[in-house]
């Protein structure tokens, strides 16, 4: 599956992929699953979209905060893993570093797991939870993580 066009489509470009920052690795696989570690907010030219939602960022700047970490998931998912030897996403675990009294958490992933969905079709739908958090590495604005079905 070549997502570049659907991209494309939606005025998206993937970012590269970037090596982690500590000690673990961007996937490990076990049996037919793959888990991605954590993509933040981050663009292509590797400034992090920071701050908490809610108080220094508003609804729409998390909903983009969103967006550029699933850019990132994907970017590890094409260039890493490879998309012909993904059948879906099962799982997204999403994080934002959100003011004490922001509660639209899944509001903002929302834009991550309609991006899945648009560039991934059935592919891209999946379980998902949504955690709002005190603080997040780098002070992103919010944090991924993804368990993905092999072929």
């Amino acid at each position: 599956m070549d997502i570049d066009p659907k991209l494309s489509e939606l005025g998206l470009k993937l970012p590269p992929a970037l090596q982690p920052a500590g000690l673990y690795q961007p996937f490990v696989v076990s049996g037919k699953l793959a888990f991605l570690s954590g993509q933040i907010s981050r663009d292509a030219a590797g400034k992090v979209l920071a701050g908490k939602v809610g108080k220094d960022l508003n609804l729409e700047q998390g909903q983009k905060a969103a967006q550029l970490a699933a850019l990132n998931a994907l970017s590890i998912m094409k260039n890493l893993i490879g998309f012909e030897k993904i059948s879906r996403i099962v799982q997204m675990t999403g994080f934002v570093q959100a003011a004490p009294d922001f509660y639209e958490i899944p509001a903002v992933l929302n834009k991550a797991s309609g991006l899945f969905a648009e560039v991934m079709g059935d592919r891209g739908a999946h379980a998902r939870s949504a955690v709002g958090t005190a603080s997040l590495p780098l002070n992103a604005a919010v944090e991924i993580e993804l368990i993905l079905e092999l072929k």
